[in-house]
């Protein structure tokens, strides 16, 4: 079925442009304005970026238990996180198959089916279609015409890990272990680790009045440690930090000074058994394009999901997560949850101010987009070589 989002094309001097930000000999072209600020440009980010990769959208917290729900969208596509029966989380179009009426609005619990307000028509947590009321007429719910098996809800190919819920809507990107296994191999010192969510005390959401790429290009590079975290500088300095760069599709920034205080009396929580030294004060921060920004450390971990929202609008989701029940979601450890909350809430809010400043700034004539130094933004420079050839590969 031809797509006609997929006839989203860019203009011809941006073509120009993103050829020499695609080709990762030049070490100081960025990406210029219009790749933040125009809604034709967006929208063929959309097709040729969002669509075609894993892209992170939601929190396997967001489904709790057998039965839960929660809507999305993504890459303009209504969307639904289901928790079925097994306990598996699946994804599905958010569309019922009879009249294409959206199915849930808000997230929570939907009993033992999925049920169309508008007809009735019942879908089961596997996506089944479980009943259709008066479908051969008054009182009579079967039809000769109507077929059930090829009427369930379309499901979108989906996977589950670091507590993240990501989906493949083009259904043709590699296995999901195949597509992580860079990221997957570099941190398997924390296979076999539990890895659990934090619950309502580890979790906020922000809003950034600026483009997504913006987030992620802030995340990959500690040059700014020294005047937007002062705080933060004063003991993990932006001499303490090393890049990461092109394991093919992520990339970030190493602190080697990770020692955590999270009250008067130096307590933190337990680290994960048997990881050796360099992980004792090693906190690792890896973007994962397109939208998911990950910080692990030897004791918890993070989750950040980049929604984008237009060309200039970005929802933050952001969940802490640990290596045990008890340190995760235990009254005992309350106040420290709190604490680590704290800390991060306050890292990742000095950084909204100076994102939404660069968003503004590509609204003038005088800026082109600028360059990045060929040192401490070898990272910010990955992203954008990698976005590049996927713009102009599409």
């Amino acid at each position: 079925m031809d797509d006609l989002r997929g006839r989203n094309t860019l203009d011809d001097r941006l073509i120009g442009t993103l050829r020499r930000v695609a080709d990762r000999g030049n070490s100081t072209a960025a990406l210029p304005n219009h790749v933040y600020t125009d809604s034709r440009t967006m929208a063929a980010e959309t097709d040729a970026v969002l669509r075609q990769a894993w892209m992170a959208v939601a929190f396997d917290a967001d489904v709790p238990r057998p039965g839960t729900a929660f809507p999305l969208a993504v890459a303009d596509t209504p969307l639904l996180a289901v928790r079925d029966r097994s306990g598996a989380v699946r994804v599905f179009h958010n569309v019922c198959r009879h009249r294409g009426m959206k199915l849930v609005l808000a997230p929570g619990r939907t009993g033992r089916v999925i049920r169309c307000p508008y007809h009735s028509w019942c879908y089961r947590l596997d996506g089944a279609l479980d009943r259709t009321p008066h479908v051969g007429g008054v009182g009579i719910d079967t039809h000769a015409d109507i077929d059930p098996e090829r009427l369930g809800l379309m499901e979108v190919r989906s996977a589950v890990w670091f507590g993240t819920i990501f989906v493949d809507l083009s259904g043709q990107a590699p296995e999901f272990d195949t597509a992580m296994s860079g990221l997957m191999g570099r941190w398997s010192a924390f296979d076999g680790a539990t890895f659990v969510s934090g619950g309502d005390d580890s979790t906020f959401d922000m809003v950034l009045n600026a483009n997504w790429k913006l987030a992620v290009e802030n995340y990959l590079e500690s040059y700014h440690l020294p005047s937007i975290h002062p705080a933060l500088n004063s003991y993990s300095r932006i001499e303490d930090h090393e890049r990461l760069v092109g394991d093919d599709g992520l990339a970030g920034q190493i602190s080697v000074v990770y020692r955590p205080t999270l009250d008067a009396d130096g307590k933190g929580f337990a680290k994960v058994d048997g990881l050796g030294d360099e992980w004792q004060t090693r906190g690792e921060y890896v973007a994962l394009y397109p939208n998911l920004l990950l910080g692990l450390h030897s004791d918890h971990w993070f989750s950040i999901l980049l929604l984008p929202d237009g060309p200039e609008r970005t929802q933050e989701r952001i969940r802490l997560g640990y290596f045990s029940e008890d340190a995760a979601t235990g009254i005992d450890h309350a106040a420290l949850r709190e604490a680590n909350t704290r800390l991060w809430q306050v890292v990742f809010a000095e950084d909204i101010g100076p994102i939404e400043r660069m968003q503004a700034g590509r609204h003038s004539p005088a800026f082109d987009g600028g360059i990045l130094t060929p040192v401490l933004e070898t990272t910010t420079r990955d992203f954008h070589a990698w976005l590049a050839a996927r713009l102009l590969n599409a």
